[in-house]
């Protein structure tokens, strides 16, 4: 049976001698994995359309629930990104989470969108990396059933809760903080909570519309990666290989 769907180019695993496997975002399939048969001859049609994050229109022959890639039309190569050793990094570490937290052929394009417009705001819109990274990183756990409610107490519903607890996901008043032991909380800023805030529950065309002073964007870069790191319960080698470029001495 043949598809036709768009999908981004989360994952490739070299194969034989010129072939890849592919793992795909598809609007109509959700994640699934394809092969690219003779991809990697400098001949091959296939070529461009099926490099790690490139956005591709592709037509797939499917038999026993096996894939195979007989076209690939690049619709968006994201090419500043490639360019750049550090966004390369960042848009790979934001492969690999949508790739987590992706069922298997479950269609989800409210993921796909995310992923697609994290890499336009790196690619063209030259949004701040911290930015970018943040939105990503707390947008995609509430996508995924992780959102952390951030209205009020968590436990008394008070409007003036500060304190959020990153298992948990919620916020604490300060009275309520002490009612709660061995908790693994932060004292968010008032722009840091506001921006979450506005992450979690904004329209999607208007993620990355708000800006931060300086001190409530390091710490909103800080929480939204632990929040996400705990609420996964797993580290990431992309998102290592990220963070050790900033710590390079040249």
């Amino acid at each position: 049976m043949f598809y036709t769907t768009k999908g981004l180019v989360l994952r490739e695993t070299h194969y034989k001698d010129n072939d890849k496997i592919l793992s795909l975002l598809t609007e109509e399939l959700g994640l699934i994995t394809a092969k690219a048969r003779g991809v990697k001859q400098k001949n091959s049609r296939l070529r461009s359309g099926c490099q790690l994050l490139t956005y591709s229109d592709f037509t797939l022959f499917e038999k026993n629930g096996y894939y195979t890639i007989n076209e690939a039309e690049p619709l968006n190569l994201f090419g500043g990104i490639r360019q750049d050793i550090e966004l390369l990094s960042l848009g790979s570490y934001f492969a690999q989470l949508l790739e987590t937290v992706s069922g298997e052929g479950q269609r989800d394009p409210e993921l796909l969108y995310l992923g697609l417009n994290s890499l336009y705001a790196l690619d063209k819109l030259k949004k701040p990396q911290d930015i970018v990274k943040s939105v990503f990183e707390l947008r995609l756990m509430c996508l995924s059933g992780y959102a952390p409610m951030l209205d009020g107490c968590g436990q008394c519903g008070a409007a003036n809760a500060s304190c959020f607890l990153l298992e948990e996901g919620i916020l604490l008043c300060d009275i309520c903080k002490k009612t709660v032991s061995n908790a693994e909380g932060v004292t968010l800023m008032p722009g840091t909570l506001a921006a979450m805030r506005h992450i979690s529950s904004c329209d999607k065309q208007r993620l990355f519309s708000f800006t931060l002073k300086p001190d409530a964007m390091r710490q909103l870069s800080d929480v939204t990666e632990r929040f996400l790191l705990t609420q996964l319960g797993q580290g990431f080698r992309s998102l290592d290989f990220y963070k050790r470029l900033f710590t390079i001495q040249i």
